[in-house]
């Protein structure tokens, strides 16, 4: 069932809801959170899409906050929302609600949420793209426990790592950290495997791909040894090596859907390792709301320690085969003359 309102209320709009609730016989709330999604009109339709996929698992109350830009000086001073409410089918098993935001009320959108979040119920935002550098100072991030970005979506995702890590609130999560829980689990359970000392690792992946410095970060944080960079054409993660004393710890994927591991003195073996849609990312991060103190090690660990600090600039590590106990002690000067602009950017 779907109710459009046009320059309308908050109140009206939860009248609304109490309406098609009781249209469709479900006069009872059953829902455990209100996630609220801020995106535009052109990932408005994927976001929500994969929203009410993760609702099968998390019912919830869906609120897309969408900010229209008003093309004139005289638009620009005149508020309206518009809202489209959507119960039943529509919605997953929970609620939708699509609140276009126009004018000055672009800037409060806080106050338009507010009214419609569930009553003692945890919230969680979730920016697909153009997430802020700071998510738990942004006027929604404020209303939420949970607040999730996405680095993969940016112009310059490893730059916006670094800003993650110089803002980081507990309850901050990011996409690209929930991607390569499966890596993370496959390569705890090699090392549990075995007894040997790790001496290196190499993380090689597609170039422009956040999941893969953070990986690196986690095994250089986790591990305490020297992790290399290196680029390969892809799909996302292809590839881990850990140098051992009993030999190489090799989980290959060079197909994207079925990876290998090798394990020095045993059998290899195939591991499902495909790569997830969104809607099994989303649902992953709503089973927990509390704070992630790994991805907060890991982040914190820093971008600028991998490759001489090139990361930092937004793009490919320069030097993607540099160590990263010799990248920290290699000198900034060359990679601060090649990404001066985007160091200035890095700075804001």
């Amino acid at each position: 069932m779907k109710i459009d309102l046009t320059d309308t209320t908050a109140s009206k709009i939860n009248k609304a809801l109490v309406k098609g609730r009781r249209a469709i016989g479900t006069p009872a709330v059953g829902m455990v959170l209100t996630l609220v999604i801020v995106t535009d009109e052109e990932n408005a339709y994927d976001a929500l899409k994969a929203a009410n996929d993760a609702s099968r698992e998390h019912p919830s109350r869906t609120l897309v906050v969408i900010k229209r830009v008003s093309r004139s000086p005289r638009d620009r001073t005149q508020s309206r929302l518009d809202a489209e409410v959507r119960v039943g089918a529509d919605a997953g098993t929970g609620e939708t609600v699509v609140l276009r935001l126009y004018g000055e009320v672009v800037n409060h959108a806080q106050s338009v949420v507010l009214p419609l979040l569930l009553p003692d119920a945890p919230v969680v935002v979730w920016w697909p793209v153009d997430a802020p550098l700071d998510p738990a100072n942004d006027p929604l991030g404020a209303l939420a426990q949970r607040r999730v970005t996405d680095t993969y979506a940016s112009e310059q995702p490893v730059r916006d790592l670094g800003a993650r890590a110089d803002t980081y609130t507990p309850g901050d999560t990011d996409l690209s950290w929930t991607r390569i829980t499966p890596w993370r689990s496959m390569l705890a359970a090699a090392l549990d495997q075995v007894t040997v000392d790790v001496k290196g690792v190499e993380v090689e992946g597609e170039e422009f791909n956040p999941s893969c410095e953070l990986l690196a970060m986690w095994l250089a944080d986790r591990l305490d040894v020297p992790v290399k960079r290196s680029l390969s054409s892809g799909p996302g993660l292809t590839a881990v090596r850990m140098d051992t004393n009993h030999g190489p710890i090799v989980l290959d994927r060079a197909d994207g859907a079925l990876a290998t591991l090798s394990i020095e003195g045993q059998p290899d073996r195939a591991v499902a390792l495909k790569r997830r849609e969104t809607a099994e990312l989303i649902a992953e991060e709503l089973r927990r709301l509390d704070p992630d103190d790994t991805y907060a090690s890991a982040l914190r660990f820093g971008v600028e320690k991998l490759n001489g600090g090139a990361s930092a600039a937004g793009g490919a590590p320069a030097a993607v085969e540099t160590p990263v106990e010799e990248a920290v002690k290699a000198p900034a000067k060359k990679a601060a003359v090649k990404r001066a602009p985007a160091k200035k950017a890095a700075a804001k």
